[in-house]
């Protein structure tokens, strides 16, 4: 096939069009911006537009497919030229389905833990031996792409995505796999990062639902109260449905330990989201016919995600963890599993705001009680990055404090003063777990864990 991608430059984009260009078929792209590590792959795969921008002239009309990303706009001429063509356009999701109609689609949604769930079950069918096609949003140890689709292999794995397809429909990109087997994980609804109402982004997953094929499998979180609601507004639809829930677990020396009438099953990671995680990980793979004592066997060697409370660095009993804290219920979450796995060691807690949001009083309430597990509650906000600091920060420090409802939170405004901060912490029988929606300005998190560790 000939096959053109409008905003070839995507992260889930580049990787198609480099994994249909592997397979023999003739690809072209374009965009206005490229960024890395887009860039590199495509430069490598010699398929990087010459120009940036949208050129009408590539669009011709012996091109089979035009798959068209989610930030190409509707008034985008080479989409334009498309349309009066008569070109067959899909979105992504679309064409994603197009190329998996013969295979078992496995579908992970929901508004967190997808990607670790896509992982855990990805390591045990790898672990396994057990052939798979899949497609997930972030890159994940032991797997080169974030795509990948052959012509052979019967299952494929998919990170389910409630965001819109395209400027050509208004549907979640979810809505168009026609999953046999779908997960939903849970739902979390945050004002600041949609534009959507509440009961719509409920509505999302409820149709989600209603695109699983006939006698095909909704499984569950069944103890995520607004998934509880859906599944009963959803009960007409035919189809299996199969909760789940955090298993039995104990904690011992640093260790997590799944119970089991057989033994209990030691692991590598921790933390009740990652104990659900597993169970819905677990019901997934039940269903596609692996069974109990395999599964086990191979997730006990799973390690993390990308960056959900994975390990940094250690010294002398005492560690550094990193977490992808993005909503005040995580957070909290997040400051809890390391105080359970870690019950004889004080916690250092450090949370990354964005600097503009930190000023919106709003924004920062939500986070009232979320570090009162944390020995020592750190807010860090690099006010470098905001024009006009004088102006803006009148009363912030104060604000941020009355908002975590902690009087002792220590607040950070740059990134030096964060490494005299750490250098000058006595470490020894404390841990440090740095969280953020951001990348603490770009630093390499084993040097946070270094300027720990320098007063030991």
């Amino acid at each position: 096939m000939r096959i053109h991608f409008i905003a070839i430059g995507g992260s889930i984009m580049h990787n198609l069009a480099i994994s249909l260009e592997r397979q023999g078929h003739q690809v072209s792209g374009s965009d206005d911006q490229i960024v890395e590590p887009s860039r590199s792959h495509l430069i490598d795969a010699g398929l990087l537009p010459e120009q940036l921008g949208w050129f009408d002239e590539k669009i011709t009309d012996d091109i089979d497919a035009v798959i068209l990303g989610a930030h190409a706009l509707i008034n985008n001429p080479e989409l334009i030229k498309a349309q009066e063509l008569g070109l067959k356009i899909y979105s992504f999701p679309e064409f994603i389905q197009e190329l998996s109609q013969d295979k078992t689609r496995v579908i992970i949604a929901g508004s967190y833990g997808k990607t670790t769930i896509m992982s855990m079950i990805m390591h045990v069918l790898k672990t396994l031996e057990r052939p798979f096609d899949y497609l997930v949003g972030a890159q994940l140890e032991g797997f080169d792409n974030l795509i990948e689709i052959t012509k052979t292999n019967k299952i494929i794995l998919i990170e389910g995505d409630e965001n819109v397809a395209s400027s050509l429909s208004n549907k979640s990109k979810f809505m168009f796999y026609k999953p046999n087997i779908a997960l939903i994980s849970g739902i979390n609804w945050n004002e600041y990062s949609t534009t959507i109402t509440f009961d719509n982004y409920l509505k999302q997953f409820e149709d989600f639902i209603n695109t699983i094929e006939s006698k095909g499998t909704l499984i569950y979180n069944k103890e995520d109260k607004y998934l509880q609601k859906i599944i009963t507004d959803t009960k007409s639809c035919k189809i299996n449905r199969h909760g789940y829930q955090i298993p039995e677990y104990a904690i011992n020396k640093g260790t997590t330990y799944i119970k089991s009438v057989k033994g209990d099953i030691p692991l590598q990671v921790f933390g009740k989201h990652n104990l659900s995680n597993i169970a819905g990980a677990y019901t997934v793979c039940e269903w596609l016919g692996i069974k109990k004592e395999d599964f086990f066997d191979a997730i006990k060697t799973f390690k993390s995600s990308i960056r959900y409370l994975e390990f940094v660095a250690s010294f002398e009993g005492s560690v550094v963890y990193q977490d992808f804290a993005h909503t005040p219920k995580k957070l909290k979450a997040s400051i809890h599993a390391i105080k359970e796995q870690f019950p004889s060691q004080k916690l250092v807690a450090i949370i990354e705001l964005n600097a503009y949001d930190s000023l919106d009083e709003k924004f920062v309430s939500q986070y009232k009680d979320t570090m009162n597990e944390a020995d020592l509650p750190v807010v860090f906000i690099n006010m470098e990055s905001i024009k006009e600091v004088n102006k803006c920060t009148t009363h912030l420090l104060e604000d941020i404090r009355n908002a975590f409802n902690r009087s002792d939170v220590d607040i950070v405004t740059n990134l030096g003063d964060l490494y005299d901060f750490l250098e000058n912490f006595k470490s020894k029988g404390n841990n440090l777990l740095l969280m953020s929606s951001g990348n603490y300005s770009g630093v390499n998190l084993t040097e946070l864990a270094d300027h720990f560790f320098k007063n030991y």
